[in-house]
């Protein structure tokens, strides 16, 4: 953990120090090397060996391995004293209360006065921690508490200690919320703060409740996945990531410090978790858990469940209930809540015994662990991956009509919710003039959520600000002369009514507005081109339609490029083929950190022909110097293109040529990401933006060419690659070569895109590029063929 939190503040460009103990004995490689305890090879060896491992971990904790240099390690024994220069000492040791109070005495002896002294405890009270610190130090120490893995989780919850400045604690909550990119959740300091809290007692209940009811492990990771806004991972395969151990422990510890908590018996350990905790089937760290994976007889990979009653590893059952089918044409999964609620078989009473659990306790630790309603939300979203929090849920539902739920389920409300029902409010949150509102206890209100000047949050301004629209996409005017450009079709693919919709927004922004972002909020900004319909169009030989479709394409991811009006992208989470060719064409990107990206088409079977390839060749030959390294930059390239090559973070994505220093820049907070576009685009207007000159590209011909095929022949006959695969390769090696050009030439962008129509044409003629993308359409996998 304490070296996923360096890893992070490396990230957003902060020098860290990471200090661990000293080990206590040689390891064997040690003793043979001759080296002693006193080594400072050995004394850092722990503090090395954990943050080698972090590196080298999937998913990375860093956004490129570079950033790693940022991180200086050393040990508590020689370095501590370092720590004299810090501005902020943040503690991750084991969760005891007597090891932190001696690292805290440790720290007090070095630390400077003034500097921020923070825990990373999951619930060791603060006052406890406290205990016999000086004056200066109980005023800057607070709990940071970061959910792991610190880069992807983003709640970040502050509790600050009873003689925490002001100041201070409204540091903490700006820095983790500007900086680190997170959700900060002010919290009191109460047993397993809000998320864990909340989470925590969500796990336990539903432990009972599938017990009751006599459900699967596979049954409820189905009802408790993404049909409800869950991760994938659901309930049991995420606790096997986790570790059960760690839900015990955090469970036992809510048990032990909250007495009098109503729900107190839910936090009891049911006897199929005691039996898996004395069998040691933890999850992932001991190879089987929930799951576990094995070798069949046939010699196949198969993953097996864990039978809650016999106690023994089975061969999962297939789940379905007539409940999940009736919310498949509901596309908004917090529309789903209602109808699931209703549902008359077993999966419509456990959604009815959950939801009715986790409305009741949720609304019993206000004001116990927060003050305010939305901050429970917050924290399940940002801590737990939820796409809606209990009180949003609730709201889906109808307030009134969660009540009547939780009462046949036997469960009770606060009473301020009924309370908030007899003063006129008829749901927690309301939307007035694009800013989200909470019902506040203590004003008996409706109050404004502080925080959202600095962003632009879609949900509440689509009604209100929409000014055209299709059946894909949507035109909002953002204020003073901004459009923005929004993608609503299925996983935002790139149809015919998205194009449509961006030479709309440009015609506007040309003739009576000022400038245009293509932006949303969903997890992925876009999956790329509709390939089921370029799929159809090929299968029916509907070959002249399909070749001004991917004009269309082209044609419109160039006018990003050449607009007389500033055009900016905002990619975030998945932005794949079509979509990052749109990113290579804006005027400016403003990509999220995390941001995954690239020209993936060689997966299914064709090449990138919405101006990729035409681009990605350009910026290689703008980067050509002498002649000794372009035929190794055009290779770099093409091996990205020919591997479908993903940047796993937008930094990784400056590297492989799809964003450009200088010109393209990377927001941690994604919340922040569309009120920052809008932000640079009006810059660009006040600086004097002027619509840019189209360049020539020089190609290399023949000098390219022949070595692309050279090595794709070598490939195929080493059987590194099909004879298909060949045929693509060749494709792309034809189109980035400029064709069989006899000598280098200047030429036209529009000769290359011409070059690019036709590669992909002639492949969407190939049966066996037509087996890859339907093959894709079905599975979401590609197809080597």
């Amino acid at each position: 953990m304490g070296s996923g939190i360096a890893c992070h503040f490396a990230n957003i460009g902060v020098e860290v120090l990471l200090l661990d103990i000293v080990p206590r004995e040689l390891n064997e490689i040690e003793k043979a090397k001759g080296l002693t305890l006193e080594d400072q090879q050995v004394k850092n060896r722990l503090v090395n060996e954990s943050l080698t491992k972090a590196l080298k971990s999937n998913p990375s904790p860093i956004y490129d391995q570079a950033f790693s240099s940022r991180i200086t390690t050393g040990n508590l024994e020689d370095d501590l004293k370092k720590i004299e220069d810090a501005d902020w000492v943040i503690e991750v040791v084991v969760e005891r209360l007597d090891i932190k109070k001696q690292v805290f005495e440790k720290i007090e002896k070095f630390r400077r006065k003034g500097s921020l002294i923070t825990s990373n405890t999951s619930g060791i009270p603060i006052r406890f921690m406290n205990e016999g610190r000086s004056e200066d130090f109980q005023k800057h120490f607070a709990v940071t508490h970061f959910f792991n893995p610190p880069r992807y989780l983003k709640l970040f919850e502050v509790i600050p200690g009873p003689s925490c400045l002001p100041e201070v604690k409204d540091f903490l909550m700006m820095y983790g919320e500007k900086f680190l990119g997170k959700t900060s959740v002010l919290a009191k300091d109460t047993p397993a703060f809000i998320g864990n809290r909340i989470g925590i007692f969500g796990i336990m209940s539903l432990f009972h409740i599938v017990k009751e009811m006599g459900l699967t492990v596979e049954e409820v990771d189905k009802l408790t996945g993404p049909l409800i806004g869950r991760p994938k991972s659901a309930t049991f395969r995420t606790i096997d990531v986790v570790g059960l151990d760690t839900l015990v422990h955090t469970a036992n510890g809510v048990a032990e410090n909250a007495p009098n908590d109503e729900m107190h018996d839910s936090f009891s350990i049911p006897d199929f978790v005691s039996t898996m905790m004395t069998n040691n089937w933890l999850g992932s760290k001991t190879q089987q858990g929930f799951y576990k994976k094995t070798v069949n007889a046939e010699g196949q990979k198969e993953i097996l469940v864990l039978d809650l009653n016999s106690m023994e590893y089975r061969k999962a059952n297939k789940v379905s209930f007539a409940t999940l089918a009736k919310t498949k044409s509901i596309d908004k999964v917090i529309d789903r809540f209602a109808v699931l609620a209703q549902g008359t078989d077993k999966a419509g009473a456990f959604y009815r015994k959950t939801l009715s659990a986790i409305f009741a306790y949720a609304s019993h630790r206000i004001p116990e662990i927060s003050d305010e309603l939305y901050r429970i939300d917050d924290a399940m979203k940002a801590g737990f991956g939820w796409e809606h929090g209990p009180f949003q849920i609730w709201d889906a539902i109808g307030v009134s009509k969660g009540i009547e739920m939780m009462e046949k389920e036997g469960d009770k409300p606060a009473d301020w919710v009924t309370e908030m029902l007899s003063n006129g409010a008829h749901g927690f949150y309301k939307i007035e003039q694009g800013s989200s509102y909470y019902y506040d206890l203590e004003k008996g209100a409706h109050v404004k959520i502080p925080g959202q000047d600095a962003f632009i949050i879609l949900d509440n301004i689509r009604e209100s600000k929409t000014i055209w629209s299709n059946n894909e996409a949507s035109i909002q005017h953002l204020g003073d002369g901004v459009l923005n450009v929004e993608f609503q079709s299925k996983m935002n693919t790139i149809g015919g009514g998205v194009l449509a919709a961006i030479n709309k927004g440009i015609d506007l922004a040309e003739d009576s507005y000022e400038a245009v972002i293509l932006g949303n909020q969903a997890a992925n900004f876009s999956v790329g081109a509709n390939l089921a319909m370029a799929f159809m169009l090929a299968i029916e030989q509907e070959y002249d339609e399909l070749a001004m479709a991917t004009k269309m394409f082209q044609d419109t991811v160039m006018r990003l490029r050449y607009s007389s009006v500033p055009t900016l992208i905002t990619p975030r989470g998945m932005t794949f083929g079509g979509a990052c060719e749109m990113s290579l064409h804006a005027d400016k990107v403003i990509a999220t950190a995390e941001t995954y990206t690239g020209l993936v088409e060689f997966g299914v079977g064709i090449i990138p022909a919405g101006a990729g390839t035409k681009e990605m060749t350009k910026r290689v030959s703008d980067l050509w110097k002498n002649d000794d390294v372009k035929l190794n930059r055009l290779r770099d390239t093409f091996i990205n293109i020919a591997m479908a090559k993903v940047a796993t973070s937008a930094e990784e994505a400056f590297g492989m040529g799809y964003y450009q220093k200088g010109k393209d820049i990377v927001v941690v907070n994604a919340d922040r990401q569309i009120a920052t576009a809008k932000r640079y685009a009006l810059q660009m207007l006040e600086d004097g933006y002027t619509k840019p000159v189209p360049q020539k590209v020089k190609v290399l011909g023949q000098q390219a060419l022949g070595m692309f095929l050279v090595g794709t022949d070598s490939l195929q006959k080493g059987h590194y690659a099909s004879e298909h695969d060949k045929k693509i390769a060749n494709k792309l090696a034809y189109v980035m070569s400029g064709g069989d050009l006899s000598e280098p030439t200047m030429v036209l962008e529009q000769y290359l895109l011409d070059l690019e129509r036709e590669a992909i044409l002639s492949l969407l003629t190939e049966r066996k590029t037509l087996e890859r993308i339907e093959h894709t359409l079905k599975t979401g996998k590609p197809l080597r063929n």
